[in-house]
Formats: structure tokens, sequence, C-alpha cells
């Protein structure tokens, strides 16, 4: 007996056996049971979500011999002919292969003839969006108004293409794709069934290769029994399906954190060895950043039993938030640079080092040739602020200072003096730094930023106090963190410290933040400032006092309020608002510190 493919053998036969489309078999089953049946419906949504399945349970449920529902006996001559393929009355039309008007006139003229065999006769027209405009029109009148005999069932995967007058005539139900965790379920089932020994993350792998398609899942299936010698197991997964380019993002995302330029050149270069599609591995770049963002911000998003939990959980705790928007942007910008390129390895470099190049430094970084080839350009600034706003304000400095002297800068006023004039300025003036070197230069009659609280030196030689809420906002200055670790440190409040047991308050909006690998990381930090043995304990509940993270808030809205109201009060933005109606522009107005 010739082997029957699973894609076919496991075709759902009834409603019951329909996976993820809850919401159109309830609209079929109760119209079936109500004997509220239209004349015509059409079934949308794309490949291998079973459209086509959907049309030919209905039509045994319109023509089973035991009556019209929603529960075909299956067992009768006409299931069984419908399931076989070889019932007369069902009429099964590929509209690529008949699309010109001839074709169509000629499927209609038996229209008016009354069924052979069955209750109704049954015309599925699948991917109707093939038909030709006169095709749609030679349809029309007869798909408006049929004989009672005649049902139509219209499938495809491209509604747009369908005229609104064939839309209008029909049911429309939209088809949605299967997610993962439905598709993994159902070859499970499958591979019980079948007893065919399979591991649960060659599962995960083969639903998220399938793409929201049953059927690409169940030929994927196929596909790796043979692989497999009889087993599905995840390695094996992972050589059929190439995932070793998944792989190989992770390597790439981990090379990005570490901001490690040599290890990630030889990684691009061992991915170059495999001939692969860079453009595809720009892809599972841009799924994997997609994924960590999910987790940052709502962990349960990542399942428990997920291949790649671990990994991603690790990079979730060493990017920041920021960090996994920028290179999410890159690398989708990047896909349409790579055919540009002069070949696709030189493109996926410079993606790669555009990401390094463009990422912000911490406070006080410095960059050397001794670490490790890191690419990050840090830009310090005079307060703490965000790095994602010091690169702004460095790229907006580097801008101006290119830009000559307009006659603007000869009035002299602080509103209207250009950033070049400035620069000159302060090459003249030996206390001032200029523009290019590692500092900026404070605006015009604004003191510098203070230093930290709690210098390097002070923290090397001695444990710092902890007995004010300010030595607390001092230490989180100075602790050297980055990512998920760093925000739970700066939306902590200090509850008391007793030279050995810190215990800390973490604001209730925050507690996502709270994941192991970032409360461990916090932990050895802390040891490393305070020294001894530190027991850390945080108590999630609403702060009495002001975190750092809110304090850093309120002190930027006060900031961009001050602004708002310095422009506003200006006597030249006055004088323009008064001769020549001008309006500032909401959202506009920025600090410069």
């Amino acid at each position: 007996m010739s082997y029957q493919v699973l894609a076919r053998k496991w075709r759902p036969r009834s409603f019951a056996d329909m996976v993820g489309q809850a919401h159109v078999v309830r609209a079929l089953s109760n119209a079936l049971d109500q004997d509220r049946l239209h004349h015509a419906y059409l079934f949308t949504g794309t490949r291998g979500v079973g459209k086509t399945t959907l049309a030919r349970i209905l039509a045994k449920a319109l023509n089973c011999e035991a009556g019209v529902s929603a529960t075909p006996c299956c067992q009768c001559p006409s299931c069984r002919e419908i399931d076989e393929g070889r019932f007369v009355d069902l009429l099964e039309v590929d509209a690529a292969s008949r699309t010109r008007v001839d074709q169509t006139r000629e499927l209609l003229d038996n229209v008016p003839f009354a069924p052979v065999k069955g209750r109704f006769k049954v015309y599925l027209i699948d991917e109707v969006h093939m038909f030709s405009t006169s095709s749609f029109n030679a349809l029309l009148k007869t798909l408006e108004e049929p004989p009672p005999h005649v049902k139509f069932l219209l499938a495809t995967t491209d509604p747009q293409k369908v005229p609104v007058t064939v839309l209008s005539r029909c049911l429309q139900f939209n088809l949605k794709r299967l997610v993962p965790e439905e598709i993994a379920s159902q070859l499970a089932h499958i591979l019980t069934v079948e007893a065919v020994p399979f591991e649960t993350p060659a599962l995960a792998l083969l639903a998220r290769a399938a793409d929201g398609s049953m059927r690409d899942g169940l030929s994927l299936l196929d596909q790796a029994i043979a692989f497999g010698g009889g087993r599905v197991g995840a390695e094996d997964i992972r050589a059929m399906l190439g995932t070793v380019g998944r792989d190989m993002s992770l390597r790439l995302l981990q090379a990005l954190a570490a901001k490690d330029a040599i290890t990630l050149l030889a990684e691009v270069a061992r991915i170059h060895e495999l001939a692969p599609d860079f453009g595809g591995v720009l892809q599972e770049l841009l799924g994997l950043l997609h994924r960590i963002a999910l987790f940052q911000q709502v962990p349960a998003t990542l399942a428990t039993d997920d291949p790649e939990r671990e990994a991603l959980v690790a990079l979730g705790g060493d990017l920041t938030p920021e960090d996994i928007q920028l290179y999410y942007q890159i690398a989708l910008l990047g896909q349409a640079d790579l055919p540009l390129a002069p070949d696709p390895r030189t493109g996926m470099e410079m993606v790669l080092l555009r990401m390094l190049a463009f990422r912000p430094g911490e406070v006080g970084e410095e960059t050397s040739p001794s670490r490790a080839g890191a690419m990050a350009i840090p830009v310090p600034t005079p307060r703490r602020e965000h790095p994602a706003s010091a690169a702004l304000a460095a790229a907006k400095l580097a801008t101006a200072v290119a830009k000559p002297a307009t006659s603007t800068a000869k009035s002299g006023h602080p509103l209207t003096r250009s950033v070049a004039a400035e620069a000159a300025g302060a090459r003249n003036d030996p206390g001032v730094t200029p523009p290019g070197q590692r500092e900026f230069s404070s605006p015009a009659g604004q003191a510098p930023a203070p230093p930290p609280a709690i210098a390097p030196e002070a923290a090397s030689s001695a444990p710092p106090s902890l007995a004010h809420p300010e030595d607390w906002h001092a230490l989180v200055a100075q602790l050297d963190l980055g990512g998920v670790a760093s925000e739970l440190a700066h939306n902590c409040e200090l509850v008391d410290w007793d030279g050995q047991r810190l215990r800390l308050t973490l604001d209730q909006a925050s507690q996502r933040l709270r994941v192991a690998a970032s409360e461990q990381r916090l932990r050895a930090a802390l040891a490393e400032v305070l020294g001894g043995e530190l027991r850390l304990e945080i108590q999630v509940a609403h702060p009495e006092g002001e975190t750092p993270s809110q304090r850093r808030t309120r002190e930027a809205r006060e900031r961009q309020r001050a602004a708002e109201e310095a422009l506003a009060t200006d006597p030249i933005t006055r004088a323009l608002s008064d001769q020549l109606g001008a309006r500032l522009i909401p959202g506009s107005v920025r600090p410069t510190t």
C-alpha cells in the first residue's frame, strides 16, 4: 500500500477536527443547525490554514444523507465520496486554470440543472482572485441569484483582488494564521497517534518554521521523520531547517552585547563559509530582537519550554530596551541596503558595524584598543542622562559645528547665536573644552555640572555610607550596570543598610524588572562597592520617597518646563508672535542641558 502524506492523511474530516479557526466553525455550525444557509461563502486567509478543507466539510454537511447539520456522519456514501474527491455534485474548480470568460460560461451552463445525487450542487472555486475581469462579470448574476439547489464556496489567499461586486454577494470568513503553539500541539497529537518518538523543542522549531500554516507544518513533519530516520529530534530539526542560522544570529547578538567587533566579524566570516542568504540571517536577527523586546516588557511572552529561552533571557539582561530598538531599526533598514552593497558579506558587515558605531556609551566610558575591538562611540554628558539622549545631543552638536556661522550669530542673543559661534568662542577660551574633544562646554552663564557624589577612588578605599536617601542616589549613579539591572537599581528606594544586609523597595510599577538574572547582577555590583558578604532583600511596594528613576523623570520635566517658559517669555519670541503671527510648535522645544 502506497504511503499517504500526513497533510492528506490528517486533513480534518469534520468541524470538530479543525485547529485554530473556532470563530469560523462557530458561525458555520450555527447556520447549519438553524437552517440559515447563504447561497455563497467566501473563505480568505494565507496558505495552509484550512480554506479548502472548511469548504469541503461544509459541502459534506450540506449533502450528508443523515440530514443537513453541523455534524455530518462521515459514513454515508455522500460523505465518503466527498472525502475521496469523487462526489459528482461537488465541482472543484481551480480558477488559475480557468481564467478565460468562455471557460467560466461553460462552467455556469450546468447551474440550472438539478444535482445528480446530492441535496445541493456545490461549486468550490479555489483561488478565485485569479479569475479575469470578464470571468467575474460573467459570474455576478448567477452568484447573486442562483437556483435554490446551488451553493457557491469561494476560497482565496488575496481577497483584495476580488471585485467588491463579488464580495458584496458573499458571506466572507477570514481564517487567521495559526500560532506556533496550536501547530506544535497538533503535531504532538499526530506523532503520538503515529507512534513516532519526538522531542518537544523539535516541535517548537517546526511550528515556528511553518509560519502560521498547518499544511506547511505537516509537510515539514513528514520531512523531519524521514530526516531523523523515524524520530523527530531537536538537533536533527535544526540541521534540516538550516536553523544553524538562528544559532548564528544568537552569537551575533551576543557579540553585539559584548561590543566585541573582532568576534562579530569572525562570526560573519564563519557564516560566509556556509554560503548563506544574508537577507535571511538579517530576518532571523530581527525576529530575535523582537522576541527580546517583548520579553523585556512582558516576560510572560517567552515560553518556559522555548529552546532558546536561556540565551534570550541573558541577552535581555545585557541589552537595554533602547539598544534593542536601535539594533532593530538598523537591521530593518539594512535589508534594503544588502542588494546595493558590493557583495552580501560586505553589506552584512556594514549593518553590524553600524550597530556598534551608533550604540551610545555609558557616562565615563572610554574607548581603547585593549577592549577586544569594541567599536562603541561613548558620549559623556555633564550630568547622568539617558545614553540615547546623550548620543542625540552629540549628533546635533556635531552637525551644528559643521555649519558656517550665520548672520543671526551677530545679534549676540543667546537664543539666536549659532552653535558654531559658541564653538569658535570655546577655542579662544582656555577654560572651555572645544566641542571636538571628550567633554562638552556648559551653556553660557551656567556652572559646570558637579562631579559624582561618590568618586571611584573613594569607593575603592572605603565603603560609602548609606545613612541617607541621597547616599543611595549617589551609589546608584556610581554602579557599573547596564540593561535591566541598571533600571532595577534606578527604580529601587533605600530602606536600610546595617553593613551586611541591604533592604530596598522596588516601585510596584516596575516590578517586571525583577528577574533573577538582573537581581544577581545588581547584588554583585553592590557587593563590589559596599564590600563584604552582601545580603540583598528587595520588596515590591509603593516607595515612600523618591527613587533615582523618579528623580530623573522629575528633573527632566522641570528642565522641559523651564525651557518652554524661557522661550515663551523671550522678547524675540514674543516679537515674532506679535508681528508675524509665529507660534511655537508643540513638542519642538528641548532643554539645552
